[in-house]
């Protein structure tokens, strides 16, 4: 949970509060994460090792976001997507990066805490989370933030009043890639061992990221927090649906009869779809939004 709301975080900069939308954001966890490996096989501190896997994601996502100056809309959709699947695709045929077979992550030194070291970096994840959540609000807050909501609401009168489109959009995807890459260096922690292949580099994980944003509540960061915790719930939840006594079998019936057993395994992200269309549907600012009526309800009663 805490790894995705860091990503989330990121990704709400650019699409919730610049508009600009990325299908590939996977590609710079992935890049964070095997910076990350690399610099700490090299011999370099966790804590440098954390910053730089950062900067090299924020590097790439400058040079993504190039293209972002001329490109908008599905354009610019397909060259980010395009991008996510090269960073998989060219990471699993460097030999170097582990290839296929993927690589083993070194564990930290953390025997100062005087815990267990799965406790231990539980603990610094979620420090390191509550630092980014604080960092990415005062962005929001900041001038950069509200240059960032002026060219998601108008392009056109964002540069009237003299804000620089170029060096705004790159500064989004900067940001963006930044704490991506923030991420992938705890999830390589995490995880303990890496692929190319792995879910959270993937495509798969891209849309899993952006459905995170769309959940919680575009443009706002308690709406990204929100979003990766319930939707990371939801997705360990779901895929024991088919093992609950009723709603079970009869899933299990339903896909023997009119479509195939062997799916059956991806039932989740039927019911995360369906979850998502109903938050559109209902409340488009998504989990925030219930939180703001819930709040204006409670603040109005019993009038």
């Amino acid at each position: 949970m805490a790894v995705n709301v860091i990503v989330a975080l990121g990704l709400n900069l650019l699409v919730g509060n610049t508009g600009q939308i990325s299908l590939g954001h996977a590609g710079f966890v992935a890049i964070g994460a095997y910076a990350s490996v690399m610099c700490m096989n090299a011999g370099v501190p966790f804590l440098g090792a954390f910053l730089i896997s950062g900067l090299i994601a924020a590097l790439f996502g400058f040079l993504l976001g190039i293209p972002s100056l001329k490109l908008e809309g599905p354009y610019l959709a397909i060259a980010t997507l395009a991008f996510g699947l090269a960073v998989s695709i060219l990471i699993g045929r460097m030999e170097f990066l582990g290839g296929r077979m993927g690589m083993s992550v070194p564990k930290i030194d953390l025997q100062w805490t005087g815990l267990k070291y799965d406790l231990s970096l539980y603990y610094l994840i979620i420090i390191i989370t509550i630092i980014c959540v604080i960092m990415t609000r005062n962005i929001v807050k900041s001038r950069i933030g509200r240059a960032f909501q002026a060219i998601r609401d108008s392009d056109i009168a964002a540069e009237a009043i003299g804000i620089n489109l170029s060096k705004y959009k790159l500064y989004s995807f900067g940001l963006s890639a930044f704490l991506a890459g923030l991420a992938g260096s705890l999830l390589a922690l995490y995880l303990g061992f890496i692929t190319p292949n792995s879910t959270m580099f993937t495509f798969i994980g891209s849309i899993n990221f952006l459905a995170i944003v769309v959940l919680g509540g575009l443009g706002f960061v308690a709406g990204s927090v929100m979003g990766a915790i319930v939707m990371t719930f939801l997705n360990l939840q779901l895929e024991n649906v088919v093992d609950l006594p009723l709603i079970g079998p009869l899933l299990y019936q339903f896909s023997e009869t009119f479509m195939s057993t062997t799916g059956i395994a991806n039932v989740s992200w039927v019911f995360t779809g369906l979850i998502l269309i109903l938050v559109i549907l209902f409340e488009p600012l998504g989990l925030y939004g219930l939180w703001i009526r819930a709040k204006i309800y409670w603040m109005r009663w019993p009038f």
